[in-house]
């Protein structure tokens, strides 16, 4: 025990090893009895059928938000909202929080931008009138003591969390324990007033939320906001929520006036869809909840080099490799020696095995030269010995590709399910069954 900070250590000797640390406030065991510390309370525990009401959640008004949220803003929780630099992070969090503005008082703080430039984006954005308080400010103390009073603001946006620092730490803004200490002390404060803390934070070149991965465990929700910048459309999708479902997806689309909620995004992802282009198949997937139809293009060609190219755009190259494999090896297709491109078109980014059927016939379709017909949609999971195996909530799937046009499907077998499927369905138990649609181009049409 020393009762100041020194240099070097009396007891060993050492520089720099004497570390400031708080005493304790409680009993830390039995050496503590008779100093006036009391002893510890204990812990009650309950069942867990006792009656629990739902949090209450402010609506935004902005649907496709409220959808991802799991229903809309609970109080007291913290959000993280991950995405690539310019891909409309900040606007998404103006809009939205100009939107419940009219509800609750709200503010927006800015750590990157000055507040000439918010105001400028709220202008253009038509929000220029909203109740929003605005400040730019990075002390993470200036920003508690106007968060934590008790007519504080109920929604506060910190844009960005990486901007943030504690003047009690010596490491820049940005680094692993200022954005650590900088997260735990807002949370805290959001947590003991109730107030939604929506956090903004960069990613890192592998698309990953920088900072330490415990941030990701603090808050409750973690969202991240996906697009190409060469395409119209974002994709916000939650990656962890407490409140509500994972992996659910809302649909916007950058607009001059921001952006705009897209009600029925299958219809935008199919908007260039032409049937008679061999090397397409129109993909019935699921997203959370929300059943989405997107075109997945493949290409074959011959190789120019020794080594055949293997390019994938918004699908996971080990999958490509394995269904190709499994072509080859069950079904006789010889693919080894051409260049194969594969292409989810829209900039949408595939992530379930359901779409193995659909890039299998993309590849046999643009391998034979012959087309699928335009009103058929494809999906299933392809094992390695060439079977096809069922995918979850199939008359989802069939409902969204009937709605939108669609007449036919091809699909593994429909088990269990009552009643007749809403379109025609061809089922397919083997890989095998699709090759005599593309050997003969006569019963690919009659399909």
């Amino acid at each position: 025990m020393h009762p100041r900070w020194a240099g070097k250590c009396d007891a060993c000797g050492g520089w720099n090893c004497i570390v400031e640390e708080a005493a304790p406030s409680g009993p830390l065991g039995k050496g503590n009895a008779g100093k006036g510390l009391g002893a510890p309370r204990r812990i009650d525990f309950v069942s867990l059928n006792g009656p629990s009401a739902p949090p209450p959640r402010y609506r935004t008004g902005v649907e496709e938000f409220d959808r991802v949220c799991g229903g809309g803003l609970v109080p007291g929780s913290a959000i993280l909202i991950g995405g690539d630099p310019g891909i409309g992070k900040s606007t998404l969090l103006l809009q939205t929080v100009s939107a419940v503005a009219r509800q609750v008082p709200c503010v927006y703080i800015s750590g990157e931008e000055a507040i000439d430039q918010v105001r400028l984006r709220a202008l253009r954005l038509g929000l220029a009138e909203a109740p929003v308080g605005l400040a730019s400010a990075t002390d993470v103390r200036e920003i508690i003591a106007a968060l934590d009073v008790p007519d504080g603001p109920k929604v506060a946006v910190i844009d960005s969390i990486q901007t943030m620092y504690l003047d009690t730490l010596d490491s820049a803004p940005g680094t692993v324990s200022q954005v650590r200490a900088c997260g735990l002390e807002l949370i805290r404060v959001a947590k003991r007033r109730g107030t939604v803390l929506l956090l903004v934070g960069h990613v890192t070149k592998e698309g990953t939320i920088a900072g330490p991965r415990v941030l990701e465990h603090m808050v409750d929700t973690v969202l991240h906001f996906e697009g190409e910048r060469g395409h119209h459309f974002r994709l916000l999708r939650a990656v962890k929520n407490r409140f509500g479902p994972t992996d659910e997806i809302g649909v916007f689309e950058m607009a001059e006036l921001g952006l705009r909620e897209v009600a029925n995004p299958s219809a935008l992802f199919l908007e260039g869809h032409r049937g008679d282009v061999s090397g397409a198949a129109v993909y019935a997937g699921m997203e959370g909840t929300r059943p989405i139809l997107v075109e997945i293009q493949a290409l074959v060609a011959p190789s120019a080099f020794g080594t055949p190219r293997r390019a994938v755009i918004g699908w996971d190259p080990g999958r490509l490799a394995m269904v190709l494999a499994v072509l080859e090896a069950r079904c006789g297709v010889a693919v080894g020696v051409n260049d194969v491109y594969l292409n989810v078109a829209g900039g949408m980014k595939v992530t379930e095995p359901a779409a193995d059927l659909a890039v299998a016939a993309a590849l046999l379709s643009s391998l034979t030269g012959i087309s699928l017909p335009k009103e058929v949609v494809v999906f299933g999971e392809v094992g390695l010995s060439g079977e096809v195996r069922g995918v979850s909530q199939m008359d989802n799937r069939l409902k969204e590709a009937a709605k939108l046009g669609f007449s036919r499907a091809m699909a593994p077998q429909r088990r269990g399910l009552p009643g007749a499927p809403p379109l025609d369905l061809e089922e397919v138990r083997e890989l095998q069954d699709l090759l005599p649609y593309f050997r003969d181009e006569n019963r690919a049409e009659e399909l």
